[in-house]
């Protein structure tokens, strides 16, 4: 008689933990630890954050690398570049050293920053992995950011990072340091003998560190790169981007299991989305202007002031004396933001409709312009004041223009030979500028166009407002909505401070 064991698992069945009892385990992690300000983000977050956390720490970060990414594209010397960023980083990503802080790493508010960090990190790779390009672009723009805040760390923070990562790196023995000297010395420019003797050195694979093979700061022998300690922001960098690769690439595999989740896949395919253009959201105190002498017979001279979509609108309107519907609600939802009053942008439309009667007027269009304004309409239409201005991300994305419309991105919607004329109509006819458009359009780098077009028209204003420090380059940085682009114009053109420093503003006519 067989006996048998009534606790052994069947070797032809599944070995399963019912799904009851993972429910309802206990949670078998501890809260993670973060003794350095940089992180290589081996380890992925596992504690619990709120639904809120997850995409607000997520926007912030997009807000950064998006900001970096334009930095790039503008061709910024790294000098410039931290200087634009510092303040963007200290206010959506602040990631302060141990000694910032009496208590070092313990400090609660440095905690709290680096697990915003590292948490934003992971969130945007689920967002930045599903395609060869996304993978791409974001391990260019991580890599950069590293480099900035590698470049920030005080020498013994900085060390002590680096020994903490334990890097598979070959120490260069002294007698064969001593063998290899001249080639050293004539390899390495800058080093003296004495500082070839004395400094350390690492052996590494050459390919690991393209960057000082391509300068010709290393000497190469048997297809190992013999690097000296003061190169080593190159090796960590190297590895930084080789490890995030790697990490990416095990991320799209995971992917298609979130499929399932309808609470995080709407999040993180709005992020992907928003790499190209980041969405920005506008407040009633991001786009007041004090003082300022916004009504119905003020348009007319303020739309030197618009972006090019709605000046485009603008004089569409003024040369048909119609806007089909989009191109209606984009412009009404633009002069809502910069301040227009729902009675003003009645007697703008109705004017503007100069071939209409009052009646059709009041019986086909009234009722839109004032459900815009939240003044008709549902209940939670008139708690939130109607709609919000069109950020340029949904102006790129949502209610893509046909044949006849007039809303949407010039940018984006338009030939470059429309677009050029449009532009030229617009009195900008700089070919350097032009030419500049043409090819962020054909990269399909549409906003930075738009602020490439901004700066041109403003390039004397900006050049005073830095020379007298009256901006900071928090003031200045990307334009991402279209009520931001004529905020910023408006104050620069009548010489205001961007916090209303000077009070109420007059226009300069």
């Amino acid at each position: 008689m067989i006996r048998h064991d009534n606790d052994r698992i069947d070797a032809k069945r599944k070995n399963t933990i019912s799904h009851k009892k993972k429910q309802f385990a206990e949670a078998t992690y501890k809260q993670q630890e973060y003794p350095h300000r940089l992180n290589l983000y081996q380890v992925p977050p596992i504690a619990e954050i709120t639904l809120e956390e997850f995409e607000q720490w997520a926007i912030d970060r997009l807000r950064i690398i998006a900001e970096l990414e334009a930095c790039s594209f503008r061709n910024k010397p790294p000098p410039e570049t931290l200087t634009h960023m510092t303040p963007l980083l200290q206010k959506y990503l602040p990631l302060d050293s141990n000694t910032s802080s009496s208590t070092g790493s313990r400090d609660e508010r440095l905690k709290k920053e680096r697990q915003k960090d590292h948490y934003s990190h992971f969130i945007l790779r689920l967002a930045f992995s599903s395609t060869e390009d996304l993978r791409r672009r974001f391990i260019r723009i991580e890599t950069t950011l590293f480099r900035l805040r590698f470049q920030e760390c005080d020498t013994r923070e900085r060390q002590a990072f680096v020994e903490s990562l334990e890097f598979d790196w070959e120490a260069v023995l002294e007698d064969e340091k001593q063998e290899l000297t001249p080639q050293l010395l004539s390899a390495t420019h800058g080093l003296s003998r004495r500082e070839i003797d004395e400094g350390g050195w690492f052996k590494v694979d050459w390919d690991t560190v393209p960057e000082l093979v391509e300068t010709r700061r290393v000497f190469v022998k048997k297809g190992k790169a013999y690097v000296p300690v003061r190169e080593q922001m190159s090796m960590v960098l190297a590895e930084f981007g080789a490890r995030l690769e790697k990490g990416l690439e095990l991320t799209a595999r995971a992917l298609p299991r979130l499929d399932e989740d309808d609470r995080l896949t709407p999040i993180l395919n709005h992020l992907s989305k928003n790499f190209a253009t980041p969405d920005s959201t506008l407040s009633d105190a991001d786009s007041a202007i004090p003082g300022a002498p916004i009504n119905a017979n003020s348009i007319d001279r303020l739309s030197q002031h618009f972006p090019l979509c709605m000046r485009n609108l603008h004089m569409t309107l003024r040369k048909n004396s119609h806007l089909k519907h989009y191109g209606r609600l984009q412009y009404t939802l633009f002069l809502k933001g910069i301040g227009l009053t729902m009675d003003d942008c009645l007697i703008f439309w109705r004017q503007g409709f100069r071939n209409i009667t009052d009646d059709t007027f009041k019986k086909e269009y009234h009722y839109n312009i004032r459900h815009s304004y939240g003044d008709v309409g549902g209940d939670s239409n008139r708690r939130g004041r109607g709609y919000s201005p069109f950020s340029c991300q949904t102006i790129l994305t949502q209610h893509l223009p046909g044949s006849g419309d007039s809303h949407g991105c010039p940018y984006h919607h338009f030939s470059v030979d429309n677009l050029t004329t449009l532009l030229q109509a617009t009195g900008v006819n700089d070919r350097d500028v032009l030419r500049g458009v043409k090819e962020d359009v054909e990269k399909k780098r549409y906003h930075i166009a738009c602020n490439r077009v901004f700066e041109h028209a403003h390039k004397g204003e900006i050049k005073k407002v830095k020379d007298d420090g009256s901006w900071g380059m928090a003031e200045l940085d990307t334009i991402l909505h279209p009520n931001t682009y004529f905020k910023r114009s408006y104050l620069l053109k009548n010489g205001a401070e961007p916090n209303g420093g000077k009070g109420d503003v007059e226009m300069i006519t």
